[in-house]
Protein backbone atom coordinates (compact mmCIF):
# COMPACT_ATOMS: atom_id res chain seq x y z
CA UNK A 1 0.00 0.00 0.00
CA UNK A 2 1.14 3.55 -0.66
CA UNK A 3 2.70 5.37 2.28
CA UNK A 4 1.36 8.68 3.58
CA UNK A 5 3.97 11.38 4.10
CA UNK A 6 2.55 14.44 5.84
CA UNK A 7 3.87 17.77 4.60
CA UNK A 8 4.06 20.09 7.63
CA UNK A 9 4.84 23.35 5.80
CA UNK A 10 1.47 24.82 6.80
CA UNK A 11 2.22 24.20 10.48
CA UNK A 12 5.42 26.20 10.05
CA UNK A 13 3.47 28.97 8.30
CA UNK A 14 1.12 29.24 11.28
CA UNK A 15 4.05 29.28 13.71
CA UNK A 16 5.90 31.94 11.77
CA UNK A 17 2.86 34.22 11.64
CA UNK A 18 3.26 34.98 15.37
CA UNK A 19 6.92 34.19 15.99
CA UNK A 20 7.92 31.92 18.83
CA UNK A 21 7.33 28.20 18.68
CA UNK A 22 3.56 27.74 18.78
CA UNK A 23 2.60 25.38 17.25
CA UNK A 24 5.70 23.32 17.94
CA UNK A 25 6.73 21.92 14.56
CA UNK A 26 8.69 18.98 15.94
CA UNK A 27 5.85 17.99 18.27
CA UNK A 28 3.38 18.09 15.38
CA UNK A 29 5.68 15.87 13.30
CA UNK A 30 6.03 13.38 16.16
CA UNK A 31 2.27 13.43 16.70
CA UNK A 32 1.66 12.75 13.00
CA UNK A 33 3.95 9.74 13.29
CA UNK A 34 2.13 8.58 16.42
CA UNK A 35 -1.20 8.93 14.60
CA UNK A 36 0.04 6.65 11.82
CA UNK A 37 1.84 8.79 9.21
CA UNK A 38 4.66 6.88 7.57
CA UNK A 39 6.74 9.89 6.63
CA UNK A 40 7.26 13.61 7.16
CA UNK A 41 7.80 16.01 4.26
CA UNK A 42 9.16 19.56 4.30
CA UNK A 43 9.74 21.97 1.43
CA UNK A 44 12.12 24.74 2.53
CA UNK A 45 12.34 27.83 0.35
CA UNK A 46 15.03 30.54 0.28
CA UNK A 47 12.89 33.12 2.10
CA UNK A 48 12.11 30.60 4.90
CA UNK A 49 8.50 31.75 4.85
CA UNK A 50 7.43 28.46 6.38
CA UNK A 51 10.04 25.75 6.94
CA UNK A 52 13.26 27.26 8.27
CA UNK A 53 16.57 25.63 7.48
CA UNK A 54 17.10 24.90 11.17
CA UNK A 55 13.77 23.04 11.22
CA UNK A 56 15.22 20.35 8.99
CA UNK A 57 18.02 19.64 11.47
CA UNK A 58 15.57 19.59 14.39
CA UNK A 59 13.20 17.24 12.57
CA UNK A 60 15.96 14.90 11.37
CA UNK A 61 17.12 14.48 14.96
CA UNK A 62 13.62 13.73 16.24
CA UNK A 63 11.50 11.75 13.80
CA UNK A 64 11.59 7.99 13.34
CA UNK A 65 9.78 7.57 10.02
CA UNK A 66 11.01 8.53 6.56
CA UNK A 67 12.09 12.11 6.15
CA UNK A 68 11.51 13.67 2.72
CA UNK A 69 13.03 17.06 1.91
CA UNK A 70 11.76 18.58 -1.32
CA UNK A 71 12.88 21.70 -3.08
CA UNK A 72 14.86 23.34 -5.84
CA UNK A 73 18.31 21.81 -6.24
CA UNK A 74 19.42 24.83 -8.29
CA UNK A 75 19.79 26.60 -4.93
CA UNK A 76 23.16 25.65 -3.46
CA UNK A 77 21.89 26.29 0.05
CA UNK A 78 19.21 23.65 -0.52
CA UNK A 79 21.77 21.14 -1.79
CA UNK A 80 23.99 21.78 1.22
CA UNK A 81 21.01 21.43 3.56
CA UNK A 82 20.01 18.05 2.13
CA UNK A 83 23.55 16.70 2.20
CA UNK A 84 23.98 17.84 5.81
CA UNK A 85 20.77 16.11 6.92
CA UNK A 86 20.85 12.98 4.72
CA UNK A 87 17.09 12.37 4.67
CA UNK A 88 15.67 9.10 3.38
CA UNK A 89 14.55 10.92 0.25
CA UNK A 90 15.10 14.18 -1.59
CA UNK A 91 12.46 15.30 -4.09
CA UNK A 92 13.76 17.65 -6.76
CA UNK A 93 11.20 20.35 -7.66
CA UNK A 94 11.83 23.10 -10.26
CA UNK A 95 10.41 26.01 -8.24
CA UNK A 96 11.23 29.56 -9.20
CA UNK A 97 12.30 31.94 -6.43
CA UNK A 98 9.26 33.50 -4.78
CA UNK A 99 6.86 30.95 -6.25
CA UNK A 100 3.83 30.44 -3.97
CA UNK A 101 3.61 26.70 -4.58
CA UNK A 102 4.90 24.12 -7.04
CA UNK A 103 3.07 24.39 -10.36
CA UNK A 104 4.95 22.24 -12.90
CA UNK A 105 7.31 19.33 -13.20
CA UNK A 106 10.85 19.27 -14.57
CA UNK A 107 11.55 19.35 -18.27
CA UNK A 108 13.71 16.26 -17.93
CA UNK A 109 14.74 16.40 -21.58
CA UNK A 110 16.04 19.96 -21.51
CA UNK A 111 17.67 19.54 -18.08
CA UNK A 112 18.73 15.92 -18.48
CA UNK A 113 22.49 16.44 -18.02
CA UNK A 114 21.99 18.73 -15.05
CA UNK A 115 19.61 16.31 -13.36
CA UNK A 116 22.02 13.41 -13.93
CA UNK A 117 24.66 15.37 -12.04
CA UNK A 118 22.34 16.25 -9.14
CA UNK A 119 20.91 12.75 -8.84
CA UNK A 120 24.42 11.35 -8.63
CA UNK A 121 25.44 13.83 -5.90
CA UNK A 122 22.54 12.86 -3.66
CA UNK A 123 22.74 9.13 -4.34
CA UNK A 124 26.45 9.08 -3.49
CA UNK A 125 25.41 10.46 -0.09
CA UNK A 126 23.00 7.53 0.36
CA UNK A 127 19.85 9.56 -0.33
CA UNK A 128 17.00 8.21 -2.45
CA UNK A 129 16.07 10.66 -5.23
CA UNK A 130 12.65 11.48 -6.67
CA UNK A 131 12.10 13.92 -9.56
CA UNK A 132 8.89 15.96 -9.74
CA UNK A 133 7.32 15.47 -13.18
CA UNK A 134 4.13 16.07 -15.13
CA UNK A 135 2.29 12.93 -16.31
CA UNK A 136 3.96 12.97 -19.73
CA UNK A 137 5.59 9.86 -21.18
CA UNK A 138 8.57 11.68 -22.71
CA UNK A 139 9.35 13.39 -19.40
CA UNK A 140 9.21 10.10 -17.53
CA UNK A 141 11.40 8.33 -20.07
CA UNK A 142 13.95 11.15 -19.85
CA UNK A 143 13.77 11.03 -16.05
CA UNK A 144 14.85 7.40 -16.24
CA UNK A 145 18.07 8.40 -18.01
CA UNK A 146 19.06 10.62 -15.08
CA UNK A 147 19.41 7.61 -12.79
CA UNK A 148 16.69 8.78 -10.39
CA UNK A 149 15.14 6.20 -8.11
CA UNK A 150 11.60 7.56 -8.33
CA UNK A 151 9.40 10.15 -9.94
CA UNK A 152 6.74 12.19 -8.17
CA UNK A 153 3.69 12.78 -10.34
CA UNK A 154 2.39 16.35 -10.12
CA UNK A 155 -1.32 15.78 -9.48
CA UNK A 156 -2.81 19.29 -9.68
CA UNK A 157 -4.46 18.58 -13.05
CA UNK A 158 -6.03 15.40 -11.72
CA UNK A 159 -7.39 17.18 -8.65
CA UNK A 160 -8.70 20.15 -10.63
CA UNK A 161 -10.67 17.95 -13.03
CA UNK A 162 -11.68 15.13 -10.68
CA UNK A 163 -15.19 16.40 -9.85
CA UNK A 164 -16.04 17.02 -13.51
CA UNK A 165 -14.81 13.70 -14.96
CA UNK A 166 -12.65 11.47 -12.81
CA UNK A 167 -12.04 8.93 -15.58
CA UNK A 168 -10.66 11.55 -17.95
CA UNK A 169 -8.77 13.27 -15.13
CA UNK A 170 -6.86 10.17 -14.13
CA UNK A 171 -6.20 8.76 -17.61
CA UNK A 172 -2.80 10.46 -18.19
CA UNK A 173 -1.67 9.40 -14.73
CA UNK A 174 -2.49 5.77 -15.40
CA UNK A 175 -0.49 5.93 -18.61
CA UNK A 176 2.35 7.67 -16.78
CA UNK A 177 2.35 4.96 -14.14
CA UNK A 178 2.50 2.22 -16.76
CA UNK A 179 5.49 3.96 -18.35
CA UNK A 180 7.22 4.30 -14.98
CA UNK A 181 6.53 0.67 -14.09
CA UNK A 182 7.94 -0.51 -17.40
CA UNK A 183 11.09 1.54 -16.71
CA UNK A 184 11.27 0.26 -13.11
CA UNK A 185 10.92 3.74 -11.65
CA UNK A 186 9.25 4.08 -8.27
CA UNK A 187 6.13 6.25 -8.23
CA UNK A 188 5.26 8.97 -5.71
CA UNK A 189 2.51 11.57 -6.11
CA UNK A 190 1.51 14.89 -4.66
CA UNK A 191 -0.28 18.21 -4.98
CA UNK A 192 -3.95 18.88 -4.17
CA UNK A 193 -4.72 15.29 -3.24
CA UNK A 194 -7.44 15.25 -0.58
CA UNK A 195 -10.13 13.12 1.07
CA UNK A 196 -12.38 13.37 -1.98
CA UNK A 197 -9.94 12.30 -4.67
CA UNK A 198 -7.19 10.31 -2.95
CA UNK A 199 -8.81 6.87 -2.82
CA UNK A 200 -9.71 6.85 -6.52
CA UNK A 201 -6.18 7.90 -7.39
CA UNK A 202 -4.56 5.27 -5.18
CA UNK A 203 -6.90 2.55 -6.44
CA UNK A 204 -6.05 3.26 -10.08
CA UNK A 205 -2.31 3.96 -10.06
CA UNK A 206 -0.42 0.66 -10.18
CA UNK A 207 2.50 0.37 -7.76
CA UNK A 208 2.01 3.79 -6.16
CA UNK A 209 4.59 3.95 -3.36
CA UNK A 210 3.99 7.25 -1.57
CA UNK A 211 1.81 10.34 -1.49
CA UNK A 212 2.89 13.60 0.09
CA UNK A 213 -0.03 15.67 1.38
CA UNK A 214 0.07 18.91 3.32
CA UNK A 215 -2.33 21.75 2.55
CA UNK A 216 -5.53 19.71 2.32
CA UNK A 217 -4.66 17.51 5.29
CA UNK A 218 -3.86 20.42 7.60
CA UNK A 219 -6.97 22.29 6.43
CA UNK A 220 -9.13 19.24 7.16
CA UNK A 221 -7.52 18.93 10.59
CA UNK A 222 -8.94 22.33 11.58
CA UNK A 223 -12.40 20.76 11.49
CA UNK A 224 -11.74 17.08 12.08
CA UNK A 225 -8.74 17.08 14.42
CA UNK A 226 -5.20 16.10 13.46
CA UNK A 227 -5.27 12.50 14.71
CA UNK A 228 -8.60 11.76 13.08
CA UNK A 229 -7.55 13.43 9.83
CA UNK A 230 -4.26 11.53 9.50
CA UNK A 231 -6.11 8.27 10.03
CA UNK A 232 -8.84 9.22 7.55
CA UNK A 233 -6.18 9.82 4.89
CA UNK A 234 -4.55 6.50 5.73
CA UNK A 235 -7.86 4.74 5.23
CA UNK A 236 -8.16 6.25 1.75
CA UNK A 237 -4.89 4.55 0.88
CA UNK A 238 -5.41 1.25 2.67
CA UNK A 239 -9.10 0.34 2.47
Amino acid sequence: MAKLSVNINKIATLRNSRGGNNPDLVKVALDCERFGAEGITVHPRPDERHIRYQDTFDLKAAIATEFNIEGNCREQKFVDLVLANKPAQVTLVPDAEGQITSNHGWDTIKHQDYLKEMVSIFQLAGIRVSIFVDPVRDMIEAAKTTGTDRIELYTESYAANFAKDRVTAIAPYIQAAHTANKLELGINAGHDLDLRNLKYFADNIPNLLEVSIGHALISDALYLGLENTVQMYLRQLND
